[in-house]
């Protein structure tokens, strides 16, 4: 698969390394890995940031350990397991998505490591994306950006378009930008939305009746961790109304749905490795500015085209970093 750059933020300048961190003694650094998810179907971003530590030299068992902890997908289990994962009081702690709202509220002093696919910022994460100030830091996946080239892909499939459901998680931090993006971006392009809100765990049925009733073409959803997590369900939809949906995330269209373009969100897990790196060093979160997406993918799955009556031009095919048979 190629992968091609796009420069967003550029706030990676080397820091200076200050007084030597946890895991340059005797004894490894003590890594926490918390998650919401269930285990198995997260652990590929657990293995990218072991593999990103492997390639700036740090060796597992020597350098470093990592005591993961997973949320099974419910709510309830969050705030106990964050309980639980700081009384192992460990050197430094990694989030996967939003469990990183719960590891705040704790009060926790270590230092904070996220990944999160909103905007940190309007979320209250961080103060500034240059300058985090608190005890956390990481990488946002919000890329505005990237919204009009989504619809420009389903544009090519469906050259006729000229309705569009936007669905999003209103509760997800930085959706209005993303909404004031989406809308501005299919404004240009002439088509008209159908912005549907989920209300609640129960919303997705009723969003998509609403997008069925309000007689749109396609589906733009917008990514986070909730929506990814109810991928098969859109593509369920999206085949048998004809209604093909596009996300940001390549998971959305490897689980069914007809296309993603957005961050590569393996290769942020791997970055997320340079973070713990210059943390384990000696350097403080609030001199490590949080980070946005800088490797981008596209994916179309042409077997849920073809199920869709769907044609997808070769030029379009030949763009994509991955095309799904």
């Amino acid at each position: 698969m190629k992968r091609r750059a796009f420069g967003i933020y550029a706030a990676c300048a080397s820091l200076p390394v200050g007084a030597q961190g946890p895991g340059t003694a005797a004894a490894p650094a003590r890594i926490a890995w918390i998650s919401g998810a269930k285990e198995g179907s997260r652990s590929a971003f657990l293995g990218a940031m072991r593999h990103g530590l492997e390639e700036l030299g740090r060796v597992e068992g020597r350098d470093y350990r990592i005591e993961t902890y997973w949320g099974d997908d419910s709510r309830e289990r969050l705030d106990p397991l964050v309980v639980e994962m700081l009384r192992s009081a460990p050197d430094l702690i990694v989030t996967q998505g939003p469990i990183v709202f719960n590891v705040q509220r704790s009060g926790t002093a270590r230092p904070v490591v996220f990944a999160y696919s909103g905007d940190p910022v309007s979320g209250g994460l961080v103060a500034s994306l240059a300058q985090p100030r608190g005890n956390l830091t990481g990488i946002s996946m919000m890329a505005l950006e990237l919204v009009g080239k989504r619809m420009e892909a389903l544009t090519e499939a469906i050259p006729a378009l000229r309705k569009i459901a936007l669905v999003s998680n209103p509760g997800h931090a930085g959706e209005r930008a993303e909404l004031a993006a989406s809308t501005a971006a299919a404004a240009k392009l002439g088509f008209d939305v159908e912005y549907i809100p989920l209300q609640g765990d129960g919303g997705l049925e009723p969003a998509l009746a609403t997008a069925l009733r309000s007689r749109c073409q396609a589906m733009s959803v917008f990514p986070d961790a909730g929506m990814m997590g109810r991928s098969e369900r859109f593509a369920e939809f999206a085949t048998a109304n004809r209604m093909p949906a596009v996300s940001g995330w390549a998971e959305f269209a490897r689980r069914g749905n007809l296309m993603s373009y957005g961050p590569n969100v393996q290769q942020v897990y791997r970055r997320l490795a340079s973070y713990v790196d210059r943390l384990l060093k000696g350097a403080k979160p609030s001199e490590l500015p949080v980070e946005l997406p800088t490797v981008i993918e596209h994916v179309i799955n042409l077997r849920a085209a073809r199920a869709m009556g769907l044609v997808i031009p070769r030029s379009a095919l030949l763009r994509a970093d991955e095309v799904i048979e």
